[in-house]
């Protein structure tokens, strides 16, 4: 019998990363043991040698169960206490960082990439897939950078006045041509989750979402949050299938397009960096003080959560 507040998954992870660091092959039986539980769900044994640090498979496995107790209808405090984290702030950080939305924004699973197919299983195991490719270390980083750092700009910007939200600071500088003048910091934002909105419903196949080009920041923080989630997903099937060359027809043009996905992705992702570098110029020349955005301060702030 588990004695009160005992934690069965911690305790399968202490066994899963006991003696990675050194390299030891361990088997399923050896695990088992030294968690004093049944052999989990597992379709081979598993090698100490993870592939994934173990801090940060210990924080992945743990998010993953935060997600899983959030559809069941956990609260936020009692899924960050479960996690581990300090405060509500962290953990939402943190969660947000890993799976493109807000912990309040409902999901439709709870894996995160892995690259030695380790995921949490409901209620208190593990999961290995054996058959499951990791995606690019590089990719995945780029894309939940860009969500998690669109996030932390629209929410700089919600603090402003809605006259420096709107205030033409690049009078006739437009970005794309098919986009239209990007003048102030309120169009730039407006045009950056707009992107995501077109090329998501392009590669689902699903209508053209609506448009609100006025939209004040923090309806732009709920389009994004809406829009995170399913885009982040879809990068991360695009690349479990290695669809990068998978092609779509897009219906929205007129006349219908063919794109590729793979450079879909890489066009959002690049003109994405570009609109938080501009967004971050605008927020400077309004006064308000905000970060340099550098993925490296980032993964760093990353891999110390908790």
């Amino acid at each position: 019998m588990a004695g009160p507040g005992r934690d069965r998954l911690r305790e399968l992870l202490d066994a899963v990363l006991d003696g990675t660091d050194e390299g030891e092959a361990r088997t399923l039986d050896d695990i088992a043991a030294a968690a004093a539980s049944s052999p989990f769900h597992m379709v081979r044994t598993l090698s100490a040698t993870t592939g994934e640090p173990p801090v940060a498979m210990r924080r992945r496995v743990l998010l993953e169960r935060a997600a899983w107790q959030l559809a069941g209808g956990a609260t936020v405090t009692d899924a960050a206490i479960a996690a581990g984290y300090r405060s509500d702030d962290g953990f939402r950080r943190a969660f947000a960082r890993a799976f493109g939305h807000p912990p309040s924004t409902p999901s439709g699973g709870h894996r995160l990439p892995a690259p030695n197919g380790i995921h949490f299983h409901p209620p208190t195991s593990l999961w290995v897939d054996t058959t499951e490719p990791a995606m690019d270390p590089v990719a995945d980083h780029l894309v939940t950078h860009d969500l998690a750092d669109t996030r932390h700009l629209i929410a700089l910007a919600e603090a402003l006045p809605d006259a420096d939200f709107r205030a033409v600071r690049m009078p006739g500088r437009t970005l794309l041509s098919w986009h239209g003048p990007e003048e102030s910091l309120a169009a730039v934002l407006e045009n950056h989750v707009w992107t995501k909105e077109v090329w998501t419903a392009a590669i689902e196949g699903s209508d053209l979402p609506d448009r609100d080009e006025h939209a004040s920041a923090a309806a732009l923080r709920d389009r994004h949050d809406a829009v995170a989630a399913r885009w982040l997903a879809l990068v991360r099937d695009v690349d479990r299938r290695g669809g990068w060359d998978d092609q779509v027809i897009d219906a929205l043009c007129d006349p219908p397009e063919r794109f590729v996905v793979g450079q879909i992705i890489a066009h959002v992702i690049t003109f994405a960096a570009f609109r938080r570098g501009v967004a971050r110029m605008l927020l400077r020349e309004a006064g308000h003080e905000v970060d340099d955005g550098d993925p490296i301060d980032w993964l760093r702030a990353r891999e110390g959560e908790g």
